[in-house]
């Protein structure tokens, strides 16, 4: 592992590939090796597992399996019920280990995944959203402007009777205020309201307003692509002067 590390920053800083196998005295296929994975990968099957007895039922056990997953944890399958299934119903002649090995490889490729979110501080993010409310007993919509620092999951919500240009200043303006701090960086969407237009090359014109504002609090502004959602998130703060 410390060869790997050592290859990959003497190439990372300018060191040639045949230099780095002179220098470190590998071959230049290992070099490439290292370069290609930041870990060794170890040993990588050239061909799919081939069971010659169970082949022929592995669409069954699927089926099976998948239809488990809507039934009672008690009620489903287990690897011994599947080889009495397969041995009573559809003539299977091998033996239980195998089955056992794939049941237990099944439920590794169909494990339910998570990919925590980090979101380091240093950045906010803001938006306009729109809510039903009662005023005065008359049910109407309102637009509220909301910034979060999703760090901290601190968060201020100002509503307005429209999502104008002067609203989106006064809600940062309340905003930093209420945190008596202004983040480093924040992340919006292409709102008409701050970006005037999108060139092709994706440099936007921002509204003058808006343009003025970030450079009053010095914000470094962040955008999600057109049509690509966003990716919103993190914050830390400079002090208000």
């Amino acid at each position: 592992m410390d060869l790997y590390r050592k290859v990959r920053l003497a190439c990372a800083e300018g060191m040639s590939q045949r230099e780095a196998a002179r220098h470190f005295g590998i071959s230049r296929d290992s070099v490439r090796k290292i370069l290609a994975f930041s870990v060794p990968p170890g040993y990588r099957r050239s061909a799919p597992i081939r069971r010659p007895k169970l082949d022929g039922f592995t669409g069954i056990i699927d089926q099976w399996l998948s239809e488990d997953r809507q039934r009672p944890r008690k009620q489903r399958h287990t690897a011994k019920r599947i080889c009495e299934r397969l041995r009573d119903e559809h003539g299977f002649e091998g033996g239980y280990t195998i089955i056992k090995d794939y049941v237990r490889e099944h439920g590794r490729r169909h494990r339910e995944m998570f990919v925590p979110l980090n979101h380091a501080p240093g950045h906010a993010q803001a938006d306009f959203g729109e809510a039903m409310v009662v005023i005065g007993g008359i049910e109407q919509k309102a637009h509220f402007f909301a910034l979060d620092l999703p760090h901290s999951d601190a968060c201020y919500v100002r509503a307005y009777p429209a999502a104008t240009a002067e609203a989106w200043m006064d809600g940062h303006v309340h905003a930093f205020r209420f945190f008596g701090a202004v983040p480093q960086s924040i992340l919006y969407d292409n709102d008409r309201c701050l970006v005037a237009k999108i060139e092709p090359d994706g440099t936007r014109r921002r509204a003058r307003l808006f343009s003025e504002m970030l450079s009053h609090y010095v914000i470094r502004d962040r955008y999600g692509r057109p049509g690509k959602g966003n990716d919103k998130g993190s914050v830390d703060c400079v002090e208000v002067g």
